[in-house]
């Protein structure tokens, strides 16, 4: 479902350099075509791959973007635009090319996630809430790829909510989350307003708001009685496990089942088996253990690893704020104008030029074998990936739904080298140059300095 209207539909949510560039494009004739591509320098410590997200919110962006009256009247008042500057800003819609990964996507370091070519100005305007907007899903689908690798086929839940960098964040990581493998969200709007499943199960102040363990229980049962699952670490943890083993019986007498329980602090890895053993020995072998409280996929791997009798995981601060790697090392830079090939040189910071594409080489058993990275009219071997998505400002088909991007995501970490998906701790994949932009990247050069 795209993002609803509101400010960030804004092109004044923007960095105000942007607008200062528009009004010296517009007044030199500076608005030929241009390309731009959105990519990632490198990799952060920590991950040795990326996926890509926040497409669908990119697109709307640029379907819905726009100046109001109040914030044309304010950039007047301001009094350091020109009058053909704000009149174009008052004018402008998105009437460009789009190219990007399929939201879901595996990629490395250089390669572009999108590519936006219009007339410069226009691209120029777009840069840095599109770079706002895909780089926060991406980061938070890139974590919660590497947790559902670390969780072995456990589902997850989404329980960032409270920890997130504000309500836009917590919306998109949900949804960021869920289409790279979660199994939910305990973010109501979310569900609401993506299609994600529902969960939650209950607070420490329900419990201690009753005079006992076995009250709180029993009232919230018959209050909630579908996906039921009960909080066990209020005060001792065995004792409440013995509890639940003692209200089962009443229970099932009124037809409720309890579902699972729940563990939030303390030794997760012996608690887990405790827990476990009092519960099989009261007949409840079929209630499931549902662990959270600080994970991530580190200590998921080592719970997994030890044996721990744990069957699902909520995972909060670590997913919403991908607390080990908060940030990708992304750009928005110029590739191509009026026809030309065009490149940054900055030490470490250079840039491939022309428009670009990806060929993924596949090994024999459907795992990456290698990616390549070229101008977007050569012929190389693999499939492409970068695919088009706009086209004069205008979508060329729907985009994929929730559902068909986590299958496209699930067959993409399918399709992860093992060196890759073990741990997620190997070394990245190493991208390849193609000759041909070495060759472009040497003629750019000579053009910069002969000009």
């Amino acid at each position: 479902m795209p993002e609803s209207d509101g400010d960030g539909n804004s092109l004044l949510l923007t960095d105000y350099y942007q607008l200062a560039m528009v009004q010296a494009y517009v007044e030199h004739g500076l608005t030929d075509v241009a390309s731009f591509e959105l990519f990632v320098r490198k990799l952060p410590p920590g991950r040795n791959f990326l996926m890509a997200a926040g497409l669908e919110q990119a697109v709307a962006f640029l379907e819905r973007a726009r100046f109001g009256a109040d914030e044309i009247a304010w950039l007047r008042d301001e009094g350091r635009f020109s009058e053909a500057a704000v009149e174009a800003l008052a004018n402008f819609q998105f009437s460009g090319d789009v190219d990007a990964l399929p939201e879901g996507t595996v990629f490395f370091a250089h390669e572009p996630l999108l590519r936006v070519t219009a007339p410069l100005p226009q691209a120029q305007l777009v840069e840095s809430r599109l770079i706002n907007l895909i780089h926060l899903q991406t980061v938070i689908a890139s974590k919660a790829a590497r947790l559902v690798l670390a969780a072995r086929h456990r589902p997850l839940i989404d329980f960032g909510l409270r920890r997130a960098h504000g309500a836009e964040a917590a919306l998109l990581a949900a949804r960021a989350s869920y289409l790279a493998g979660f199994a939910g969200t305990a973010t109501a709007l979310a569900a609401m307003r993506f299609g994600i499943p529902a969960v939650g199960t209950m607070a420490h102040s329900f419990i201690q708001a009753h005079a006992s363990e076995r009250e709180a229980f029993a009232n919230f049962a018959r209050s909630r009685p579908r996906q039921l699952v009960l909080l066990l670490d209020t005060h001792d943890t065995e004792a409440a496990a013995g509890t639940v083993v003692a209200l089962a019986g009443e229970l099932a007498g009124e037809g409720l089942r309890i579902d699972g329980v729940r563990l939030d602090s303390g030794d997760l890895a012996a608690l887990s088996r405790k827990v476990r053993a009092i519960l099989d020995e009261g007949g409840l072998a079929g209630t499931r253990i549902i662990a959270s409280g600080g994970l991530d996929e580190a200590g998921i791997a080592d719970l997994l690893d030890g044996g721990a009798p744990i069957d699902s995981f909520g995972v909060g601060t670590s997913l919403g704020t991908s607390s080990d790697a908060p940030a990708l090392d992304c750009a928005y830079k110029l590739v191509e104008y009026a026809g030309l090939p065009r490149r940054k040189r900055s030490a470490g910071k250079a840039t491939w030029p022309g428009r670009k594409q990806v060929f993924r080489r596949y090994g024999p058993e459907g795992r990456i074998e290698a990616d390549r990275l070229s101008t977007l009219d050569s012929d190389e071997e693999g499939r492409p990936l970068l695919v088009p998505v706009m086209r004069g400002g205008r979508r060329m088909a729907p985009l994929p739904d929730l559902p068909a991007i986590r299958a496209h995501a699930a067959a993409e970490l399918a399709s992860l080298p093992e060196a890759l998906s073990h741990r997620t701790s190997g070394p990245p994949l190493l991208v390849e140059i193609a000759p041909v932009l070495e060759r472009l990247a040497r003629e750019a050069d000579r053009r910069a300095d002969a000009a």
